[in-house]
């Protein structure tokens, strides 16, 4: 009963965090989020049966990462040539939290089935990635210093690597788990991207709106699929399996 509560609470929690972001109340949206995350830690924690390590330890620093970067509202005030250490250690944080989502991925592959069906998509899939995460963090060249925006490529580039892993899986496993997964990859691509434009290009309500939409939309997808088992991999989808 407590978990339908709290599924609820989380819900209507979403909703307010997408519009406070929209209406541009950063600081407000920022204790939300965190609260958010909080809250998903501890359902996940209590009333999921089959835990998974890595996926725990992605909300653990996802919160922390969000938590701090709430703090950051809170701290000194930056002068030029400060160093902003919430920035920083926020942004490591969430790029360990997503190397443990890619790393819970990789571990359950079969990888000489995977290279032997997949050697193709898998090449091509590295290459797109290496033009997206260019293109993608160009937007901020001249805004960001050099290690702002070596931090910022690496953690485009980690996006990108979790979208690619995350379709490989997809295309191996072909199951329902494996699809909320890549849907929540998707989400968090859109999300990442339309957050880049909205801080360093152009800071529109409708972006606030879209990118916080998106956040939300990907928190659900990756919890609804850490609920449950892989079943893949599975045949291909043809007609003849809808034969009598």
């Amino acid at each position: 009963m407590f978990a339908k509560i709290l599924k609820v609470l989380l819900l209507l929690l979403g909703g307010l965090f997408i519009v406070l972001q929209g209406m541009t109340f950063q600081i407000e949206g920022a204790a939300v989020s965190a609260l958010i995350l909080v809250l998903l830690t501890v359902l996940y924690c209590g009333w999921t049966a089959n835990k998974s390590r890595y996926f725990f330890w992605f909300l653990v620093l996802y919160t922390t990462g969000h938590v701090l970067s709430y703090s950051a509202w809170y701290g000194p005030d930056l002068y030029e040539d400060d160093i902003d250490y919430f920035y920083y250690i926020a942004n490591m944080l969430f790029i360990l939290a997503y190397i443990f989502l890619i790393l819970k991925i990789l571990i359950q592959l079969d990888y000489r089935a995977v290279f032997s069906k997949l050697s193709i998509p898998i090449f091509i899939l590295i290459v797109l990635d290496v033009f997206c995460v260019s293109i993608v963090t160009e937007t901020t060249e001249g805004v960001l210093g050099f290690y702002e925006y070596t931090l910022e490529y690496t953690y485009n580039a980690i996006i990108m690597a979790l979208l690619s892993v995350a379709l490989i899986n997809y295309m191996y496993r072909n199951d329902i788990k494996s699809m909320m997964f890549l849907m929540g990859s998707i989400c968090i691509v859109f999300s990442e991207i339309i957050q880049l434009a909205y801080f360093y290009v152009m800071e529109d309500k409708i972006l606030g709106f879209i990118y916080s939409f998106f956040l939300v939309v990907a928190f659900i997808f990756f919890y609804r699929q850490s609920q449950l088992e892989f079943t893949g991999p599975e045949p291909d989808y043809s007609d003849n399996q809808l034969e009598a």
